[in-house]
């Protein structure tokens, strides 16, 4: 007998939901915003087609160019502090001879594993004028500190980047830690009979071999900093004094849910995608070239 040419179905009924969910919740609201990102909105129910205008004016609108200042400063500081203490924790918590160190391991990635609401409120108390802690135990140590010293009105992006450095860092060292434990001993145990320093042995046995998961962690940074929201919105009340906190993100969500111009909105939520689509481009074309 001839087996039937007719497909089968029933792989279909196991995409299914998955098909309906992802039409549902991702092409539909992506579809709609592309829609909206060429009209102007007043409400949900007005909207008047304008064209490239939302674009025209975006890259005129001094706000936009405030959220991405501070966006980008904020990704920096995450890219140039974050990730070679989050690297320099794996390479100590890496050491077979460090007593205690699955403990230290739970310690610094624990913080990853609260709720940025959570942190946003704790580190809102930290930043305290005269009764916050960090002030208080800077003062206790350096006397000519000021106990005033305006952490949350001066030195926003400052005090973003070392919260964030706080709930962060031990969340990517775990990536290092995985990392490191791919690179061959051998070869490290070779170099160093060559002769080869510990400085040696890390630049030409050790980076090589991790860096692939180190692209990915500084494409996962990067993405995941240009999409600051929830920590400035509740550490700041909002996007803080003279808009120091304002990010991209929390721009278009004052935007489109505060003024009510979802079809502006669109377009900025649209430029950002564009942004991160570029930064994932790029990074792909030097990974390749470093693997090469």
């Amino acid at each position: 007998m001839s087996k039937s040419r007719t497909p089968s179905i029933t792989p279909w009924l196991f995409l299914a939901p998955f098909l309906v969910t992802f039409a549902v919740f991702t092409i539909y609201p992506l579809s709609q915003s592309f829609v909206l990102s060429f009209q102007q909105t007043f409400g949900p129910r007005s909207t008047v087609p304008v064209g490239f205008e939302n674009f025209r004016y975006l890259f005129t609108d001094p706000l936009f160019w405030i959220a991405l200042k501070n966006t980008t400063l904020f990704t920096l500081g995450s890219l140039c502090v974050q990730l070679p203490l989050s690297l320099g924790l794996a390479l100590l918590l890496n050491r077979p001879e460090l007593k205690g160190r699955s403990l230290f391991r739970l310690i610094f990635f624990a913080p990853s594993l609260v709720g940025l609401v959570f942190v946003g409120m704790i580190f809102s108390l930290i930043f305290e004028k005269r009764t916050g802690l960090l002030n208080v135990v800077i003062h206790s140590i350096i006397p000519q500190f000021p106990l005033e010293f305006p952490w949350l009105q001066n030195y926003v992006m400052l005090a973003l980047i070392i919260a964030a450095l706080w709930l962060y860092v031990g969340f990517n060292m775990i990536y290092f830690l995985a990392a490191l434990q791919n690179v061959p001993g051998e070869l490290v145990e070779s170099a160093g009979i060559d002769g080869a320093g510990p400085w040696d042995r890390f630049v030409h046995v050790t980076l090589p071999h991790i860096m692939p998961v180190a692209g990915f962690v500084v494409l996962l940074s990067i993405l995941g900093s240009f999409q600051l929201f929830e920590l400035p919105f509740v550490l700041l009340g909002g996007s803080g004094p003279e808009n120091r906190g304002l990010t991209l993100v929390m721009y278009l969500y004052n935007t489109g849910f505060v003024t009510g111009d979802l079809g502006y909105a669109s377009a900025i939520g649209w430029v950002l995608a564009l942004i991160l689509a570029s930064v994932t481009i790029v990074q792909r074309r030097i990974s390749r070239k470093g693997e090469e």
